[in-house]
């Protein structure tokens, strides 16, 4: 891929994420999500690559753009798999909570796992604890491995995980070892991003939530040195043979080098509401200001981004002529 792929790719997360800004806290999560579709996909189109969707929201919640399959870009320029949530948290926008993200990621392509729209189990770490957590063992052993890996008391060990019923299990067992939780209502991308930027406070994230989300952060997780592993979770006959048919096995755990193989890919996010790592959107006047996040794996750079849009000038993010 080349270089300045990765700034072009921002400009695709700020684009969703001002139209998405525009519905926070006005309880209408579905209209959210659709500006920020149609924005993401407005951009996109101006985008020098062949991409194409390997895995994203088009199934599950049956979005009207960027289906698993759409073609993205110019048609010319690096031929790419794409990962993408226009909005990573659209009841968070719907109520004005925290850390709603628009967000993709972008590999080589054949690099990101080809997967249904359906649920993962995950758990994700930063550096520190890489290659000391198993996603079958026990919640208390891979809390015993993050703070003997961070060196902390397992007392001082934060784990976050979505509030979710499903998970009740889970944060019974977390307690019960004396850790904290940092429960989240949505955006797990977020959640397992957090755990490789220490100022977050966050350690490990556990639980189950979507497999698109979790190809996401596993690339974010790369480029940080991080990682992820996750297993599909099938809800039903047809998703398991929809798993079949894409050649994936759904008892086999997924590593990193299942969800995101070679050494190069791109992680783009742009805050929508504000976020332990991201600020939200902000309008002033005629502008609106963004802050985002931009990684590459090859090289390993992080950047955070700061933008001041005209929208006067660019009304849909994208110059006319």
């Amino acid at each position: 891929m080349e270089r300045s792929l990765s700034m072009e790719l921002v400009r695709v997360t700020e684009a969703a994420a001002i139209a998405s800004a525009r519905w926070m806290g006005r309880g209408l999560k579905n209209e959210a999500d659709d500006a920020a579709t149609s924005a993401m996909r407005t951009v996109f189109d101006t985008i020098p690559m062949q991409g194409v969707v390997v895995i994203g929201e088009g199934e599950m919640d049956e979005a009207p753009m960027l289906y698993i399959g759409e073609e993205l870009g110019t048609g010319h320029g690096p031929e790419v798999d794409v990962a993408v949530d226009p909005l990573e948290g659209t009841n968070i926008v719907a109520s004005g909570g925290w850390n709603a993200l628009a967000v993709l990621a972008v590999a080589d392509r054949g690099n990101l796992l080809n997967a249904p729209d359906m649920y993962m189990d995950k758990i994700a770490v930063g550096p520190e604890a890489v290659g000391k957590v198993d996603i079958n063992a026990p919640v208390i052993d891979n809390l015993r491995a993050v703070a003997k890996a961070k060196n902390k008391n397992i007392e001082d060990v934060v784990a976050t995980i979505l509030n979710r019923e499903r998970h009740a299990e889970i944060i019974e067992q977390i307690r019960e070892a004396g850790a904290r939780i940092k429960l989240i209502s949505d955006g797990d991308v977020a959640g397992a991003i957090n755990t490789a930027f220490e100022q977050t406070g966050v350690d490990i994230l556990f639980g189950s939530g979507g497999a698109p989300e979790g190809v996401i952060a596993a690339v974010g997780l790369k480029c940080l040195g991080g990682e992820l592993q996750g297993k599909l979770l099938p809800q039903n006959a047809e998703e398991e043979e929809r798993c079949r048919q894409m050649g994936l096995d759904v008892n086999k755990v997924l590593y990193m080098d299942d969800l995101v193989k070679g050494e190069d890919a791109i992680f783009a996010a742009t805050g929508v509401t504000d976020g332990e790592l991201l600020r939200g959107v902000r309008v002033q006047g005629a502008s609106s200001m963004t802050h985002s996040l931009v990684m590459r794996a090859k090289s390993g750079t992080v950047r955070f981004v700061e933008g001041q849009h005209s929208l006067q000038k660019k009304p849909n993010l994208v110059m006319n002529d």
